[in-house]
């Protein structure tokens, strides 16, 4: 079950604080909607993770569309792109 607290429970951050933990953050609502979400650093550690990889993943996908769309690059035109592109 969710544990969720009005925002005006941070005046005693302490108690909201020892509530947090791994798989169980504490969403603080305000005027009565969920507004903000207090995580234990190492489940947001792995949130950025996950976003990291949903990226690379959304890129990798699009890379693989656009070469069987386009055609794929030699191995040659990929390195003479990279080094025209990276060589300072």
């Amino acid at each position: 079950m969710p544990n969720i607290k009005p925002i005006s429970d941070l005046r005693n951050y302490g108690e909201v604080l020892r509530d947090v933990a791994v798989g169980t953050p504490v969403f603080l609502t305000k005027n009565g909607h969920g507004r903000y979400a207090v995580l234990d650093i190492e489940e947001y550690k792995e949130y950025e993770k996950m976003l990291a990889w949903r990226m690379l993943k959304a890129e990798l996908d699009e890379g693989r569309r656009s070469g069987e769309e386009n055609g794929w690059a030699s191995a040659k035109e990929a390195r003479a792109h990279f080094k025209g592109r990276y060589s300072g």
